[in-house]
């Protein structure tokens, strides 16, 4: 049996039980190669890996497979995410070994938005199989060598196999048995919906560690600023499963206009050094859509240690 190994820095980072910091990067809506290699140069030697998201938001970007390459070959790792919305289990199967054979160390599995919530809401949802089941598909696929239909692969993937929760959706006691079942079919760490509230997260906490989740699994919590009251008003309304308890909205209303970004990084900044002293949280995940150049800025406050790499320019992170 062949294999195609991928090992990367997240993978390192977890293993030796360092605190992981991960970032995201969008894809642009056209054909530019150097709109990531500048996203991926605001972030090298600062994270473990970046997320390239795959049609975030159920709208049509460059794919999430050519974005990782551009990632890698801008110097950061990548972490592939992989949606069965737009796809059934054929061309699901094939993208994950085009990722192997690619040298892409890292996937993320999820079932994905609808189409109805994009900018194409009369396209056909596929849905031929959930975030669970794609997930025991890659874990079959790398381990057993062996597609769906039962036919063995000679060389297979050795990704590192992600998944994501959220602490915060209803029923929110089910949310951790939800990742329980992810984690028994194959994934190795777990990305959250955003946290605002430390306490309802760190209840989400006990629950995983009882059910004995993150001896299995790497839990990085989901951060990221919330930098106007329009974006708050639209986590509030518009986006499900994100809870922004009172008292993080009070501090964002109650400075003036020009200084909500600043208070809503100090917000962030102070979540992370939380999240950082709460038994299983294995790292985090900041999300800055299209602000990729706060995520060194909140890595450096926060007290957190960047990613050891160095960096293109001769400068090195911390």
């Amino acid at each position: 049996m062949i294999e195609v190994t991928a090992g990367g820095s997240l993978r390192a980072a977890l293993r030796a039980g360092r605190f992981a910091i991960t970032a995201e990067i969008g894809p642009p809506r056209d054909a530019d190669p150097d709109y990531i290699a500048r996203k991926a140069d605001l972030l090298r030697g600062w994270v473990e890996a970046a997320n390239v998201t795959d049609n975030q938001g159920a709208n049509v970007r460059l794919s999430s497979l050519a974005g990782s390459l551009l990632v890698q070959r801008a110097g950061v790792e990548p972490v592939m995410q992989l949606t069965c919305r737009d796809r059934n289990r054929i061309a699901l199967q094939s993208d994950l070994l085009a990722a192997g054979a690619l040298g892409i160390p890292n996937v993320l599995l999820l079932t994905g938005d609808h189409p109805r919530f994009g900018d194409h809401p009369e396209a056909k949802p596929v849905f031929d199989l959930d975030g669970v089941q794609l997930t025991w598909v890659a874990r079959t696929l790398r381990d057993d060598a062996t597609l769906m239909s039962g036919r063995e692969v000679k060389t297979r993937p050795r990704w590192l196999i992600g998944t994501v929760e959220n602490p915060f959706a209803p029923p929110t006691s089910f949310r951790a048995r939800r990742l329980a079942k992810k984690v028994a079919a194959g994934a190795e760490f777990a990305q959250t919906q955003f946290v605002f509230d430390i306490g309802m997260f760190a209840r989400w906490m006990a629950d995983v560690r009882e059910l004995g989740i993150t001896r299995h699994c790497a839990i990085l919590a989901g951060v990221g600023p919330i930098r106007s009251l329009r974006v708050l008003e639209f986590m509030r309304t518009r986006v499900p499963g994100i809870h922004v308890p009172d008292e993080v909205e009070r501090r964002l209303r109650g400075v003036p206009a020009d200084r909500v970004a600043a208070e809503g990084t100090g917000i962030c900044v102070e979540t992370i050094r939380h999240l950082a002293g709460i038994t299983g949280v294995s790292g985090v995940h900041i999300m800055a859509f299209g602000r990729e150049q706060d995520v060194p800025e909140i890595i450096e406050r926060a007290g957190i240690r960047p990613a050891a790499l160095a960096l293109g320019d001769g400068r090195h992170a911390g």
